[in-house]
């Protein structure tokens, strides 16, 4: 799948939203792709998640167990990634401000994990992901996300496999340029801004 091709599937979706956007990092940004509106349909998340499992390479997907996602935005590319690999699916969670297995959720002894996400800008929530994963006695041995807003920039300590990267600038909320600084800023995620 080209990067076009994914675009059109965010547009298709009503899912690549402008405005000005407060993102759970706290920066703000002109640009928001809702993947919970591209992943409401099943075809489509099968579609993007599908295409996404092609490009991790063949050796690290033979190795994968088991799909681990934070919740609340990564639960559903989560399972889409997992039903793509052929393996079970389970999600981190925060009850008391930490992610944690819950649930009946268990890994075995280094297990062979991808964590997989909706969408990666500071990494913050992915390397939390990641750090309770490792605490549950599983073992990442890659990371995966449906976008990039890192610019390029996030390192999560494993390989790192988006379906696509969104080259889009983010901003100090005392740093905005007039023209964002003129937009009421909405916050469209599931997490509090920090």
């Amino acid at each position: 799948m080209t990067e076009d091709e994914v675009l059109a599937e965010f547009r298709a979706a009503e899912a690549l939203l402008e405005g000005h956007f407060i993102l759970s990092s706290g920066l703000r940004s002109p640009r928001y792709l809702q993947c919970a509106r591209v992943l409401m349909d099943p075809r489509r998340g099968a579609r993007l998640t599908e295409a996404l499992a092609a490009r991790i390479p063949a050796e690290l997907r033979s190795r994968i167990t088991a799909v681990v996602s934070p919740a609340m935005g990564g639960v559903i590319a989560g399972h889409e990634m997992a039903r793509a690999l052929g393996v079970d699916a389970m999600f981190v969670e925060r009850p008391e401000g930490t992610f944690e297995l819950r649930r009946g959720f268990r890994l075995n002894p280094s297990q062979a994990v991808l964590m997989m996400e909706d969408v990666v800008t500071t990494g913050l929530s992915s390397r939390e992901a990641i750090a309770a994963i490792g605490r549950a006695g599983g073992t990442v041995i890659a990371a995966a996300s449906l976008v990039d807003r890192s610019n390029g920039r996030v390192d999560l300590g494993v390989p790192f496999f988006p379906l696509i990267r969104l080259d889009v600038p983010s901003y100090a909320a005392d740093s905005l340029p007039p023209e964002l600084a003129a937009i009421p800023a909405i916050k469209p995620g599931s997490r509090a801004a920090a």
